[in-house]
């Protein structure tokens, strides 16, 4: 480690040293972020995966309501022309 120079009334401190004291600051940061939200411990990367699978099934079933939604919303007008068509036609007895 090289001593920092000072630059006027700046203090200056070689590049790998600071690379290396920034990167020890966001390992510690990450670290007590994920232990803040609880995901620390021997069983996190088991709970990131769950997570993980979790929001793929969220994903896949908000997909499929959709889906069936506009599906549902199809038929329901086709039977609403076929009917019209059918009273149209006469075609369930005759009228007057």
């Amino acid at each position: 480690m090289t001593p920092p120079t000072r630059d006027g009334t700046n203090l200056r401190i070689p590049e790998p040293e600071f690379e290396a004291m920034m990167a020890r600051a966001a390992e510690k940061g990450a670290r007590r972020a994920l232990a803040d939200v609880g995901l620390d411990g021997p069983d996190a990367a088991i709970d990131i995966r769950d997570l993980r699978s979790l929001l793929d099934c969220i994903r896949f079933v908000r997909y499929t309501a959709a889906q069936t939604a506009i599906r549902m919303i199809t038929t329901g007008l086709i039977l609403a022309l076929l009917a019209g068509v059918a009273l149209k036609l006469k075609v369930f007895g005759g009228g007057p």
